[in-house]
């Protein structure tokens, strides 16, 4: 799925291909792409004539406002992908949402697995309100951190995936910001000493600033991996210390990275650097 990072890079990529751009037809291949408005005419015909404004992310949500005040939110969720195309260029069988554009092109909503969704809402909070706080913003502290952590039971690599505690971490940058804090992430987050929080804080943005920088992590080569909207990998997977490098040995230590299920999620760790 992809993360922070290769959301932030997506938006970035998507907002000088559509900016001032209007949307003249709207088309919905597959009805439950579209979570709000639930009828999917009324959302062909209220975007109609809308024009692209402005674009921001929040957490893994990509955000297009519209020139009309309304917002139009994407999540990618595993496998899909946003490409602006030639008006001749062929939609596939996993395009589900086709877009077109004033300009002659339109844009693709891609997606091989079907567990993205788009909203159409005049408030952004509607879908956002129970996200934590951005973790590259001055919102998201060490205190806040030590907060959202204290007393809790469950593994702090579990924490570190709600949402609710902060917004856009994922399977990829959990198990790089703990590896890089040198915290075990079977750990139950309430067993934190505040100096390995603040660690782990700082572990955290430093990851995402890494993987921003390097314009997210293009894990395969296959259709379902990410890939920016210029169609360049991302290259931050070169980055990566522990992430599915099971067996391989650690680059600090040498001693072989091992792998854990966790919130039923694959865990990657050096349980001799990582305590």
């Amino acid at each position: 799925m992809p993360e922070l990072p290769e959301v932030e890079t997506y938006i970035r990529g998507l907002a000088p291909l559509l900016h001032g751009k209007c949307i003249v037809g709207a088309h919905v291949y597959w009805p439950r792409i579209v979570a709000v408005p639930e009828d999917v005419e009324a959302f062909t015909t209220l975007i109609q004539g809308r024009c692209f404004a402005h674009f921001d992310r929040r957490g893994k949500y990509m955000l297009f406002g519209l020139d009309s005040g309304e917002t139009l939110i994407v999540h990618l969720r595993m496998t899909g992908e946003l490409r602006v195309h030639a008006a001749e260029q062929p939609r596939d069988k996993h395009t589900h949402l086709v877009l077109d554009l004033d300009s002659g092109e339109r844009l693709h909503y891609r997606d091989q697995r079907k567990f993205g969704r788009v909203w159409l809402v005049d408030n952004p909070d509607r879908v956002l309100a129970k996200l934590g706080p951005e973790p590259l913003s001055s919102d998201f502290t060490p205190a806040l951190l030590v907060g959202a952590l204290k007393n809790r039971v469950a593994a702090v690599k579990a924490l570190l995936l709600d949402q609710s505690i902060v917004a856009g971490v994922g399977n990829i940058y959990a198990d790089e910001a703990l590896f890089r804090a040198g915290i075990d992430p079977r750990r139950a987050g309430g067993d934190l000493k505040d100096a390995e929080i603040e660690r782990l804080w700082q572990s955290v943005r430093a990851v995402l600033q890494m993987g921003i920088e390097l314009r997210g992590s293009s894990l395969g080569s296959g259709p379902q991996n990410y890939t920016p909207p210029d169609g360049e990998p991302g290259a931050a997977q070169a980055s990566h210390q522990v992430f599915r490098r099971t067996g391989l040995p650690c680059p600090v230590c040498g001693a072989p990275v091992e792998r854990v299920v966790l919130a039923q999620r694959s865990t990657h760790f050096c349980p001799h650097c990582q305590r």
